[in-house]
């Protein structure tokens, strides 16, 4: 039904529904009082549902539809494995509780309405499915079971809760043991399984690779670029020739490296630095990559779909082809590159005094790693020095740098958060042989600063000049969940100073001050970082509250974030004198949905990487069953507490384990309470914990207290 042609009929249909005569009635009957054909009567179902999405209209458990008195509500649902569910509305931070004999044949991902009910007791709203407007999960990724002549999918994702039946001439050639896509084709009812047909096959599930497979296409991760992608690729990635750097500012005698990890590809950043009688000459040097991916071409509109590249355990899933990514944008030591320059003057107390943005051609001299940097500059290895004697003396320049932008930073109350992050290490079958907690260093930070100095200039330059650009927000914490942490820390004798409004970010970076060292230390640092709230982008540059900084993007990494391809497209037209009335009108409408798109691929990138990372952690583990490993515990709840072990696996002891006492969860101080022990457990506490169980399917790790006397394996 065409958009119009819907809007007329809404407004029929509601009216009909509000006139004071109206008495509750089912869609038949609704149909037949207004004479619609039968013909039409997929058109007068399209209606009634566009009217339950907006909430005007609602359905009781009858199929009866009457004008909406704000009782239903309209959300998505999000089921589980054990039956019950939740409906999460946009806007909403709070959930609705289905109880598993209320979901009405809902599963996960649909679009339903959701009748609260007021009767129910605790704090968490309850509610009753009463509609399925419409279905979610168009396809899924399991494990196919062979079954005479027809074959079951057990999915991967728990929260669906049902399998999928699949008939033999519908299964592809599949057989037990295959991963598998499948594409459902009918969504059964409360007593009949749902069924499909199987689109792809995977793998076997024992095949090295088809586990992280599989959970890419479970969070649909495009995996292959289509062909005129990869052939225009191809077409753009020539050699940098004397017409391309025309016009452009020649750095190439400038002295200037790379610094990544051993195994990066994708160089999208150069640094250089020179110390001044203004001050140092900071130049941070970002691939042009949109000189070769031209705004609505094959690449721009696959490149915005992807919104950004993806790294996972045992491969990367770039937004950009490799011809690209890892050839003519990625800024190769010893290759001409085309850029995009931020050089800043910095003064000796980290303020930049001037700063130019400018279309450059450069030259690296060298790719260094994270590793050879610390080694120079913190472990003082003679022979990496001897290496590369004639880059020493700019390091050094570096670390004295960052430590002032770093100081600069925190003296205006940035927040750093110093938590590890994952690094797993696969052997040739992708079985994983190794955790490590991954620290950051000299190197990482020096890079960290300068990108982030870089980012900030950036985005302040063209606020002032209020064009229409794609900030990196942060909006202030949610005042409840501050309070809440300042009742918290307040039993140990902390206190955070709260405006009328809304809390300094200075004041959580002087509390994580205060804490450093101490026995609470991992409790509070935890407590904080769950009262903020998540990083976004926006065409508002509203300020990023974690740096405590008034204006922030994202410039320095084209190659795997739309965002900054976005930006360098309207930095270049400014530059060039080509940012006319119809070009701001042009980014006007549509960079609010850049920046929202950008987001949910950000989101949905972060969930898929965390998932692969329990995975293998998970099947880790399950190699380590009944050993005793010391622990702290990261996080505590009513039906037990999560515990983090040094190498940053964390597993979960149910309460049902704890047989020595009935323990109640005290939610105010997030602690498990002993009623006869009196014995506690809390946020922080340190533990030994055994491995009790290990499921590779929901990627869950269970453990179990260990004797005190217990050795600790790690």
């Amino acid at each position: 039904m065409e958009k119009e042609q819907l809007k007329k009929r809404k407004k029929v249909i509601y009216d009909f529904i509000c006139d004071e005569l109206y008495v509750p009635m089912k869609q038949k009957e609704i149909a037949t009082i207004l004479s619609v054909p039968r013909e039409e009567r997929k058109d007068l179902q399209e209606v009634l549902d566009a009217l339950l999405a907006e909430g005007k209209i609602e359905v009781s458990k009858r199929g009866k539809f009457t004008k909406s008195k704000g009782r239903g509500i309209t959300g998505t649902f999000i089921g589980h494995a054990k039956g019950y569910g939740f409906v999460t509305i946009e806007g909403e931070e709070e959930d609705i509780f289905i109880p598993a004999d209320q979901v009405n044949g809902a599963i996960h991902k649909d679009v339903v309405q959701v009748a609260i009910d007021k009767a129910s007791g605790g704090k968490r709203k309850e509610g009753t499915i009463v509609k399925i407007i419409s279905h979610g999960l168009v396809q899924a990724v399991g494990t196919y079971e062979s079954s005479g002549n027809y074959g079951f999918v057990v999915l991967d994702d728990s929260k669906i809760g049902q399998d999928v039946f699949v008939s033999k001439e519908r299964s592809k050639g599949a057989v037990t043991g295959h991963k598998v896509v499948v594409e459902i084709t009918d969504y059964g009812k409360k007593d009949r399984k749902p069924e499909g047909k199987i689109t792809e096959i995977l793998g076997h599930s024992n095949d090295p690779g088809t586990d992280v497979l599989a959970l890419a296409k479970a969070f649909e991760l495009p995996m292959e670029f289509p062909v005129r992608v990869l052939n225009q690729a191809e077409r753009v990635a020539k050699d940098v020739s004397s017409a391309d750097m025309a016009g452009r500012m020649d750095l190439r005698g400038w002295q200037m490296v790379t610094i990544d990890g051993e195994d990066a590809k994708d160089l999208d950043d150069a640094v250089s630095l020179t110390k001044e009688e203004d001050g140092y000459r900071l130049g941070v040097h970002i691939a042009d990559v949109t000189n070769y991916v031209q705004e609505h071409s094959a690449l721009d509109v696959e490149a915005l779909k992807r919104g950004t590249s993806v790294y996972l355990v045992d491969r990367v899933i770039p937004m950009l082809p490799h011809a690209l990514s890892n050839g003519i944008c990625s800024l190769n030591q010893g290759e001409n590159r085309l850029a995009l320059s931020c050089i800043m003057t910095i003064d000796a107390s980290g303020k930049v005094t001037d700063h130019k943005i400018a279309e450059t051609v450069i030259c690296v001299d060298r790719r260094m790693s994270y590793t050879d940097v610390k080694k120079i500059l913190e472990d003082k290895d003679p022979q990496t020095m001897e290496t590369y004697e004639e880059f020493v003396p700019m390091f050094r320049l570096m670390e004295e740098l960052a430590d002032i932008l770093r100081g600069r930073r925190k003296k205006r109350g940035s927040i750093d958060f110093d938590f590890p992050e994952t690094k797993i290490i696969l052997d040739k079958k992708g079985r994983p042989v190794q955790i490590l907690p991954y620290e950051r260093n000299v190197a990482t930070k020096i890079i960290e600063d300068f990108m982030l100095i870089a980012n900030e200039t950036v985005a302040e330059d063209f606020f002032w000049q209020q064009m229409p650009f794609v900030y990196r927000t942060h909006d202030i914490p949610d005042n409840e969940k501050i309070k809440k942490l300042a009742t918290f820390i307040n039993n140990f004798g902390y206190a955070i100073h709260i405006g009328s409004e809304e809390i300094h970010p200075k004041e959580l970076q002087k509390l994580l001050h205060k804490i450093e060292g101490s026995p609470e230390e991992p409790l509070i640092s935890r407590l904080t970082l769950r009262s903020m709230k998540q990083a976004k982008y926006s065409v508002e540059g509203s300020g990023h509250f974690g740096l405590a900084a008034s204006y922030y993007c994202h410039f320095t990494s084209p190659i795997r974030r739309y965002p900054d391809l976005q930006i360098h497209r309207i930095i270049k037209e400014c530059l060039r004198g080509k940012m006319n009335e119809k070009r701001i009108a042009h980014y006007d409408k549509i960079l609010p949905e850049v920046a929202k798109h950008s987001s949910e691929t950000e989101r949905r990138a972060e969930e898929a990487e965390r998932e692969t990372d329990k995975m293998k952690k998970a099947e880790y583990m399950s190699r380590h069953i009944g050993e005793v490993f010391e622990g702290v515990i990261s996080g505590v709840t009513a039906w037990g507490f999560y515990v983090e072990l040094p190498n940053t696996v964390e597993g979960l002891v149910h309460v049902t384990s704890l047989k020595d006492d009935y323990y109640e969860y005290l939610e105010s101080t997030y602690e498990l309470a002993g009623q006869a022990t009196n014995r506690r457990y809390k946020l922080g506490q340190k533990v030994k914990v055994a491995v009790a169980e290990v499921s590779l399917l929901q990627r869950t790790i269970d453990f179990e207290l260990a004797e005190e006397s217990g050795e600790s394996d790690e």
